[in-house]
């Protein structure tokens, strides 16, 4: 006899019931055709990589979040806790192999042993779209683009009555470049625990980001005075998008500088010519994004009714992490959904539109008599593309399967009995209202679809 034991869950995972996995599978097929409407190509790599891979570009804080062991042939291994390393060392593999700009994405899970909290998972899926291997910036447009499109798809989950809110907020990281310079920060550590505690503003706020950096010991009353005045007024002006830039580029005031905000006005004025509204894009110069490697343009994705959730989409330029494997850098781009959250977000604040069943219609099963031809109506509805269930139980009363189809909430049933097989009919039940009426057994997926 095997040993009892207490079902539980590890803290920081979760089950996901059909209820939610419904929804939640939708949205990845919604979101892979919009990648590939997009001319994005799939990529897969191993959920597990060597160690060394992994820690390769990852600071102090990503090294913590990282589940690392021995496996059984005592190499160091560990699970992946982003899909952008493993790109990276594909491409540096395989490098003659594929084109360039590469196009891919890539869905799959990751592993992140973080503390959990509200949306916040150690284990979630990614959904990735990168394009390697040019500089220019309709890359980092199209990027937006793809964001925008994704979180239309998504809000389709949505009850149709519930508004779809979301905003693009993104930054050039170049700025920050100019904002060492500016500072006299000339250790780059330093510099890194500058741009983390700015990037969590949104979290601690500009009391907070203040006091973490008072406390830092590399930094003087030089350094804390031009930084606290980038975020007060950086912030003030940063509200007029590509308007303002050129007072971020004056107070600034060094090359770098002003390259970051040409760029940041160039990927606004493409990523609108590519059709994504200007209200739903927002210069914010405090994004950073924590990852060390990002070099160009970050942005972050938010619901705007659900601001507190934190993102739920993200990425940014990265042009030297390719070279960790290679020979030479490549630029490069990509964006990252947390679909995880996303579906979380929705389901918490109780506007997920929920799906018992993936199925459109039950074919029950009259009598034992009636069994094969019920067998026949299902396979007619799905060779038709309908999401077909057939009641399992030939020996079930009609009540039971009606009361299973409701308990399932499948919209529609199809009653078939003997009276109703000889005319070559059978009677469609609308789960939702009860009315019942006969339809011809020829016509009936054009019936149906027409119905769901």
């Amino acid at each position: 006899m095997p040993r009892k034991v207490e079902p539980r869950l590890l803290k920081g995972f979760r089950d996901y019931l059909p209820e939610v996995m419904i929804p939640r599978t939708r949205l990845l097929r919604a979101i892979a055709g919009v990648f590939e409407r997009f001319g994005f190509e799939p990529l897969d790599t191993p959920t597990i990589e060597y160690a060394d891979i992994l820690l390769a570009k990852a600071g102090p804080e990503q090294e913590k979040l990282i589940y690392r062991f021995k496996d059984h042939g005592e190499r160091d291994v560990a699970l992946r806790y982003e899909l952008t390393i493993s790109l990276a060392r594909v491409l540096a593999q395989y490098s003659t192999d594929l084109p360039r700009p590469f196009k891919r994405y890539q869905m799959g899970p990751v592993w992140r042993a973080d503390a959990p909290g509200k949306g916040r998972y150690r284990e979630f899926w990614q959904c990735d779209v990168d394009i390697v291997g040019t500089p220019s910036l309709l890359a980092d447009a199209e990027c937006l683009a793809v964001d925008h499109a994704v979180m239309m798809e998504a809000q389709k989950l949505r009850p149709a009555d519930e508004p779809r809110t979301h905003v693009i907020r993104f930054n050039n990281r170049k700025l920050f470049r100019a904002l060492q310079e500016k500072a006299g920060i000339t250790d780059d550590a330093i510099m890194a625990d500058v741009i983390r505690a700015i990037d969590k503003l949104d979290k601690i706020g500009k009391e907070g980001a203040f006091r973490e950096l008072a406390a830092h010991a590399g930094l003087n009353k030089t350094n804390l005075g031009v930084i606290a005045t980038f975020l007060n007024t950086m912030i003030d002006v940063s509200m007029g998008n590509q308007v303002r830039l050129d007072l971020v580029g004056a107070y600034l005031g060094s090359e770098i500088g002003k390259l970051a905000c040409q760029e940041i006005a160039t990927v606004l004025k493409h990523a609108t010519e590519m059709g994504v509204p200007s209200e739903r894009l927002k210069f914010d110069p405090t994004i950073a994004r924590g990852l060390d490697y990002y070099t160009g343009t970050v942005f972050e994705t938010f619901l705007t009714d659900a601001m507190d959730y934190g993102s739920v989409m993200s990425g940014g330029r990265y042009d030297g992490l390719v070279g960790v494997f290679a020979n030479q850098d490549e630029p490069a781009v990509g964006i990252s959904v947390g679909i995880d959250r996303l579906i979380t977000v929705l389901d918490e604040k109780g506007i997920l539109k929920k799906s018992k069943s993936s199925a459109q219609v039950l074919v029950t099963i009259f009598d034992a008599s009636s069994a094969e031809s019920a067998l026949k109506l299902a396979q007619t509805l799905r060779a038709a593309g309908i999401n077909a269930e057939l009641y399992l139980d030939k020996d079930a009363k009609l009540k039971k399967q009606l009361a299973y189809a409701q308990r399932k909430e499948i919209p529609w049933v199809v009653i078939a009995g003997p009276d109703e097989t000889a005319r070559g009919e059978v009677t469609l039940r609308d789960m939702k209202t009860g009315q019942q009426q006969p339809a011809k057994v020829d016509g009936l997926a054009t019936t149906i679809q027409g119905r769901v």
